[in-house]
């Protein structure tokens, strides 16, 4: 019997099953590699990272490195470099911009919820077909290449 799977209708805001994709991205055609592609999970991690080491930095020097410091500086500089700059100091150094789904500008609602559900981390740890988290699809956010 052949694998139907692949005739399935696909609505990329769902990220529910659609066709059969090489790569993350291509049934938003989106290109598998370079400029506007999706960013990888190993580039993602990495911005993360330097952004939760730099709020670290940040909280030890004016909060003597408290948790709580530490997210709420982590969620206050997302938020501001994601509002006014497109992409965080992590996203920026490593070659990735956010924009939203739906074309046009970032705006401000889109960062602010797309860095509380960060914050959160679960939703940043579960991933659709298009390595989209929770925060950026219920952002309507993806971060891709520049």
């Amino acid at each position: 019997m052949p694998d139907d799977r692949s005739r399935l209708p696909s609505d990329p805001s769902d990220g529910g099953p659609g066709p059969r994709q090489d790569w993350p991205g291509q049934r938003l055609g989106l290109p598998r590699t370079g400029p506007r592609s999706v960013a990888r999970v190993g580039r993602r991690v990495a911005g993360v990272s330097i952004d939760w080491a730099l709020a670290y930095v940040v909280a030890f020097a004016f909060f003597d490195g408290r948790g709580l410091a530490i997210t709420l500086v982590f969620a206050l500089v997302q938020a501001l470099a994601l509002v006014t700059l497109g992409g965080t100091v992590g996203h920026l150094a490593l070659g990735m911009r956010l924009v939203p789904m739906a074309g046009g500008r970032l705006g401000v609602w889109r960062p602010l919820v797309r860095t509380v559900l960060l914050a959160l981390v679960v939703p940043a740890v579960i991933w659709d077909q298009d390595q989209r988290g929770l925060h950026d699809r219920g952002a309507g956010t993806l971060l891709v290449r520049v």
